[in-house]
């Protein structure tokens, strides 16, 4: 006894220790309910935490030990729960395990599940038209649980409708639920609004259901009908006139009008999304009925009108003319010109159906056709055709090639020199026809050749052509002038240039010839005497002077380009011959000196050539002096003295 004493004594104190120890501890959920409701796709975060024990152990499981489905984050005494995104699995009693030592303590949380997280939507059968019934469909997508669903359609503040969803659902999913009502429109119903809510009752206390609503303003629609026409000035109209057709509709909203042209296949042309259709410069083929059609959403509305436009004769002109000649490379423009006819439709072509190989552009009532640059391919005879209505006009121009492009080239086989044949040629480069060419050459005034090059045989390319003689040429030739004429006539046209020339001035060179040396004093002089040697030569142009001195072996060393070669102070070494060259293109010249330098002699008969000259000059003046003197006497004795009269004594 005293045994079962001691060991229900010892099991007592643990339990006190226990129970002691658990009033201790206290645990703590957040949110702090016994039952949260979240929505499916969003995310929930359940904290469990412990006060009272320093070193808690934490844990989560469900009641029905189903899997957890969500991240556990311990942090301390504290334990989060995090489930992203809720979903259906995530529906249970969540219970959060706190053990403490020998102590447990448990705390429990709901989670209930729903899906509401979209607005409902409001369609309609079909445009709401007066007086015809339309069906209002009021969805909410994606619902759960939809058990607890409830939808109201109102028009304005009116209820049109009240639906519950009461049945159970056999499966946990999201649903789309939905609500009809049929009714039919009136004009009152104009900017009605239509009002859909959605209320979801998912909690069991007196909490706020959750709600959502939609708002659609009602579009009423009437039909277009009273569709009415009216023309300006007639239905009755010339080429050239214009119209203006008004269409009117009624219907709600105002009816869309569309403008077409009946064709002759029963199908419909568009001409114009506007109320008026404007049609200006009429042509015969704008004949035919117009259809005015008003629709809008819910219907159409048509009314049709006839025009008749009559046609006016109309002219065509081409330029330049009926023919044209035109030169290779340049760009040449044929016009055709429609008179009388407000539309016209231009087409071109040659005659014999080739490429047109050109730019056609219109330009109102002108169509050009543009040939750059003209090539051989464009030598064709070209047709304009011009359709006004239902008449059809032609007009044609040939188009002649022809090319001219440069002056004649003056060629010379060498230099023109005085008595030497020389060869002429005139070139005509790039010429076409060549067959119908004419080349002149004149020497001044004076037809020196003429060719013409009918026998050719006539290609269509582009050849140069020439016409070469041989003449001499003569002094008398410088300054003429020499003239190359060429000339391209084509079947009487008139171009420019029709001919073409140039022109050289002759220069007729003269080879040096009557070359002469002049010696002052002398070629023969003593050691110390200066010496001038001047050199000329005739010839055209004037030929260059040039001095050598011949060396001993026979070649000359070039001295100097003047004409007068001077020694100042000759020496002996300066004897030698001097040769005198005169120079131009059409020769050489050549003339020779033999220059001797002598030695001093040392006698004393020897005058120096300046003394010489002193002593002459002396002499002349001492002459002077004493017929003066005498001439003087004479007068005195006899009282005058005349010049002339001692003249005549004296014969």
């Amino acid at each position: 006894m005293p045994k079962k004493m001691f060991v229900i004594f010892g099991v007592s104190n643990i339990l006190w220790m226990v129970f002691v120890v658990s009033q201790a501890i206290k645990v703590d959920m957040f949110p702090d309910e016994s039952k949260i409701f979240a929505q499916i796709g969003d995310s929930v975060s359940l904290t469990c935490s412990a006060t009272g024990c320093e070193s808690p152990s934490l844990s989560w499981r469900t009641q029905m030990d189903s899997p957890l489905n969500g991240k556990v984050r311990n942090e301390g005494t504290t334990s989060t729960l995090i489930m992203d995104p809720v979903s259906f699995k995530d529906e249970h009693q969540y219970l959060c395990t706190v053990i403490c030592g020998a102590a447990k303590l448990e705390k429990a949380i709901q989670v209930e599940i729903y899906s509401f997280s979209k607005g409902p939507e409001i369609h309609l059968s079909s445009p709401a038209e007066v007086g015809k019934p339309v069906t209002v469909t009021c969805s909410v997508p994606d619902v759960y649980p939809f058990e607890r669903l409830e939808i109201e359609l109102l028009k304005g503040n009116h209820p049109m409708k009240v639906q519950d969803f009461l049945e159970p659902s056999e499966k946990k999913a999201q649903e789309t639920k939905s609500l009809d009502v049929t009714f039919s429109p009136t004009d009152e119903d104009i900017g009605t609004a239509l009002v859909c809510q959605a209320t979801l009752h998912i909690y069991d206390d007196d909490s706020p259901p959750k709600v959502r609503k939609t708002t659609k303003e009602l579009e009423v629609y009437i039909s277009p009908k009273d569709t009415a026409i009216s023309v300006n000035p007639s239905t009755r109209l010339q080429e050239g006139d214009s119209v203006t057709m008004t269409c009117t509709s009624a219907g709600l909203p105002a009816p869309r009008i569309l403008w077409s042209k009946k064709l002759d296949n029963g199908n419909r042309q568009l001409l114009s999304e506007n109320a008026t259709l404007t049609l200006i410069s009429m042509r015969a083929e704008d004949s035919g009925i117009y259809v005015c059609e008003g629709n809008n959403p819910v219907g159409k509305d048509r009314k049709e009108v006839k025009l008749t436009v009559q046609e006016k004769m109309f002219t065509v002109e081409i330029s330049p003319g009926p023919q044209i000649a035109a030169q290779v490379g340049d760009s040449v423009v044929l016009t055709c010109d429609v008179r009388d006819c407000e539309s016209p439709s231009f087409s071109w072509r040659t005659q014999i159906d080739s490429p047109l190989n050109g730019k056609v552009r219109r330009e109102g009532s002108k169509s050009t056709l543009t040939l750059s640059p003209v090539s051989f391919e464009n030598e064709h005879f070209y047709l304009c055709t011009v359709i006004c209505g239902q008449k059809k006009l032609e007009k044609g121009i040939q188009v002649e090639l022809y090319s001219f492009p440069s002056d004649p080239e003056i060629e010379m086989s060498g230099p023109l020199v005085n008595g030497n044949p020389v060869t002429v040629s005139c070139k005509v480069p790039n010429v076409y026809p060549s067959d119908r060419l004419e080349i002149e050459l004149f020497k001044g005034e004076s037809i020196m050749m003429n060719k013409i090059f009918l026998e050719d045989v006539s290609k269509k390319a582009l050849e140069t052509k020439s016409l070469e003689m041989t003449f001499i040429p003569t002094v008398e030739d410088t300054g003429n002038v020499l003239v190359c004429l060429a000339q391209l006539p084509i079947d009487e046209m008139e171009f420019e240039p029709k001919q073409r020339q140039s022109t050289q001035i002759l220069y007729v060179n003269v080879a040096p010839r009557d070359t002469t040396i002049l010696v002052s004093p002398s070629s023969t002089l003593e050691e110390g005497s200066s010496v001038n040697m001047t050199c000329s030569s005739n010839g055209l142009p004037a030929p260059k002077i040039l001095w050598s001195r011949q060396l001993s072996n026979g070649d000359l060393q070039p001295i100097s380009e003047n004409a007068t070669l001077s020694f100042m102070s000759t020496k002996m070494e300066d004897s030698g011959i001097y040769v005198c060259e005169g120079i131009n293109q059409a020769g050489i010249s050549r003339k020779e000196v033999n220059l001797i330098i002598q030695g001093r002699e040392s006698n004393k008969d020897y005058f120096s050539p300046e003394f010489l000259v002193l002593y002459c000059a002396s002499a002349l003046i001492l002459t002077a002096i004493g017929m003066i003197i005498y001439f003087a006497r004479k007068a005195n004795m006899t009282g005058s003295y005349s010049l002339v009269e001692a003249q005549r004594t004296k014969v």
